[in-house]
């Protein structure tokens, strides 16, 4: 509020706090999508609707897709030790594969996401190559996709050209994946991608509602009946600090969480 720490500064402290670290994949620092327009010409950082519904998780950004989650929701019973648990969401906004996915032209992550893969790159049609359509996907279209973004989003570039020139596939309408499409404001170039991104960040909307997408990644509406109210529950093995692993006597269901939350991510800690 007073302007003495950035945006970016004080959502790396509480992810930090939360257990978040660039050493773990599982654990990555999160940080959420700022912008909900990438097909303008021009970024206009005044217009309220040029940004995304921060009081909402990715997974209530339309009206549609909520509804459906709700749904989701409302028709599983609740159950314990088990893959179909009343939740909205059964994926997660951060997991090692989505935080390689979207590193996938440096190393060492080029090294880790094939090692994910099975030693292999993805489809190309499922690799991270356009940032407007990876926002379409985690907000509208794709109801197993509600990722948010990594901290690389506001200030390296290097991550958006494929300056190893990797062969990362062709795509289904023929388009070789190369580096990553841009908007259109950002005139095809990654420097000016992460300035205008940086600037969304620290922008006087963002500034003025961030403190409710804290209250839904690190606060009060992370889990519980105000999660429930904000459309914001995960599957209960996210919540790896809420399992008690050691009361779990089957190895089988102690040995499918663990992989569970290696493999589909992990909530923060509440801060």
């Amino acid at each position: 509020q007073k302007r003495e720490i950035s945006n970016f500064d004080y959502l790396m402290y509480l992810n930090t706090l939360a257990g978040r670290s660039y050493n773990d994949y599982m654990q990555y620092p999160v940080f959420p999508w700022v912008l909900a327009d990438y097909h303008s010409e021009t970024l206009n950082l005044t217009n309220p609707h040029t940004f995304r519904d921060l009081s909402k998780p990715m997974g209530a950004q339309t009206v549609e897709r909520k509804q459906k989650f709700i749904q989701r929701f409302n028709e599983v019973e609740k159950s314990e030790g088990d893959l179909s648990a009343q939740c909205h969401y059964c994926t997660h906004y951060s997991s090692a594969i989505i935080v390689a996915s979207y590193l996938v032209r440096l190393e060492p992550f080029t090294q880790t996401f094939c090692s994910l893969q099975g030693g292999s790159f993805d489809v190309a049609d499922r690799m991270f190559h356009s940032v407007k359509s990876t926002w379409e996907s985690a907000s509208r279209d794709n109801m197993s996709d509600v990722r948010e973004l990594i901290p690389e989003f506001f200030y390296l570039p290097e991550f958006l050209t494929n300056a190893n020139h990797f062969e990362l596939g062709c795509m289904q309408d023929g388009t070789v994946l190369g580096d990553v499409q841009l908007p259109p404001w950002a005139d095809g170039d990654p420097h000016k991608f992460i300035l205008l991104h940086r600037q969304a960040l620290e922008s006087d909307y963002v500034s003025a509602h961030l403190h409710r997408w804290i209250d839904l990644i690190f606060g009060h509406k992370q889990h519980g009946s105000a999660a429930v109210e904000a459309v914001n529950t995960y599957h209960p093995y996210f919540y790896g600090d809420k399992m008690d692993l050691n009361n779990i006597k089957d190895p089988l269901i102690k040995s499918t969480i663990l992989g569970f939350i290696s493999n589909f991510g992990q909530i923060p800690k509440q801060v």
